[in-house]
């Protein structure tokens, strides 16, 4: 459990450290293209274009953000072997803390009373959910499960990536939240996937669990980047919180044998439930609008190019 715990927070540091830089990266890009008063970055309907995304992609900061999401899903699919879905997964969102808190410093983003509350009911939660955790399941699925997992997984993804490109600038929540669902999708996967214990790699290769894995995470990524292109970067974070972890944690206890500590389940639900309301909390007071205005332009802090 300990060495699950402090896999799972590791991966948080990572993925929390990757998406700042990231958004860092994604903003540099946006003002170059404000600067050669492009209108090649965005779609038709606002949003930024694939070659905007890709520009964004290649600057320094994306790229080594990009090495840091790679290094927290190695310890993140680690944790979700080694801990209930509900407690890894929350864990690892809780990287939302990591970003806010390096947001301030290299954002020039300043966090108000109630997005600290926020957090402060995000961290305890996770205190929650460790102290109620017990033991996680087996992963043993019917294969049927699956293929239903990469079915879900072509649909969500796909589907997804249209509606965000036909909402342009007004998608950046949903393009949080999906991306996501994406990463919970990879939670699942990992967990049932098979030919990892023993190693097997013909099994693995033949397993569906393995494409939904590879699915998910390359288009949940592509959808984190433009969420931060187009959005708040806590609010991109806090809406891909609750994606990779309401889903996960569901099915986690209900089919994948995930329990509490006997008498804890009101806690672990209290944990779980405090969780999520204060991602969305911080999602919410996170928009530069929710505070009446935008904040001010400055070499850290842009507006997004699609504004």
């Amino acid at each position: 459990m300990i060495i699950g715990l402090v896999t799972a927070v590791a991966a948080s540091v990572c993925y929390g450290t990757g998406s700042v830089l990231q958004a860092v990266g994604s903003r540099k890009s946006a003002r170059r293209e404000a600067a050669k008063a492009s209108t090649t970055g965005t779609t038709q309907h606002g949003g930024p274009s694939l070659s905007s995304t890709a520009k964004a992609a290649v600057t320094w900061e994306f790229m080594v953000g990009t090495v840091l999401d790679f290094l927290g899903f190695g310890l993140g699919a680690l944790a979700a072997r080694m801990l209930p879905l509900f407690l890894s997964q929350t864990v690892i969102s809780a990287n939302l803390i990591v970003t806010a808190l390096l947001s301030i410093k290299l954002l020039g983003i300043r966090l108000g009373g109630r997005e600290w509350i926020s957090i402060g009911v995000v961290c305890s939660a996770l205190v929650l959910l460790a102290t109620a955790a017990g033991h996680e399941g087996s992963g043993a699925t019917a294969m049927s499960t699956h293929w239903w997992l990469l079915a879900i997984s072509v649909v969500l993804m796909g589907g997804g990536t249209v509606a965000v490109r036909l909402l342009g600038a007004r998608a950046a929540i949903l393009a949080g939240l999906l991306s996501g669902l994406g990463f919970g999708a990879i939670g699942v996967g990992v967990r049932i996937l098979d030919g990892i214990d023993p190693f097997d790699l013909p099994t693995l290769l033949a397993d569906p669990a393995l494409y939904a894995i590879l699915i998910s995470g390359s288009v949940g990524m592509y959808l984190h980047t433009v969420a931060l292109q187009i959005g708040s970067v806590n609010g991109a974070t806090a809406a891909l919180v609750v994606g990779e972890t309401v889903l996960p944690g569901i099915i986690g206890v209900m089919w994948l044998g995930d329990t509490s500590r006997d008498g804890f389940a009101w806690v672990a639900v209290l944990g779980f439930l405090l969780a999520v309301a204060g991602a969305v909390a911080v999602a919410w007071f996170g928009e530069p609008d929710a505070h009446g205005a935008a904040a001010p332009e400055t070499e850290d802090r842009v507006p997004s190019p699609v504004g």
